[in-house]
């Protein structure tokens, strides 16, 4: 493999992961992750700014990565408000549909057409 590098992008979601199970972590894995992600800190960075070592920092970044992967795995908090955004997006754009249809010619088809995607939205974020 010589020269061949493979370099390791940040999985940004981890960012995201961090808002919901950052409390689950120890101080200095919410820290490390925390500089990595959001402050864009390298590792040497990080290390020098927390006074361990670059070892270290990988180390906590990784357990807390891991720990954070787990815990949403089992109770999918990140991921099921992803769904609900999504549904919400698709709500207000079938609402604003209806709004802007007003003076089309097929509007009642145009509103009975939203409306049902609407309530069928609603009905998969209750189910």
């Amino acid at each position: 493999m010589g020269g061949l590098h493979i370099i390791r992008e940040k999985n940004l979601n981890i960012s995201f992961l961090l808002d919901f199970y950052g409390a689950a972590l120890t101080d200095k894995q919410r820290d490390a992750i925390d500089l990595y992600y959001n402050q864009d800190l390298s590792l040497a960075e990080i290390a020098e700014h927390t006074g361990i070592t670059r070892q270290g920092v990988r180390d906590c970044i990784k357990h807390g990565e891991a720990a954070m992967l787990q815990l949403e795995e089992k109770l999918g908090i990140a991921q099921r408000l992803s769904g609900y955004t999504q549904n919400f997006e698709q709500i207000l754009d079938r609402a604003n549909k209806i709004k802007y249809s007003k003076s089309n010619i097929n509007y009642y088809k145009i509103l009975d057409d939203n409306v049902d995607g609407i309530i069928e939205l609603c009905r998969g974020q209750l189910e």
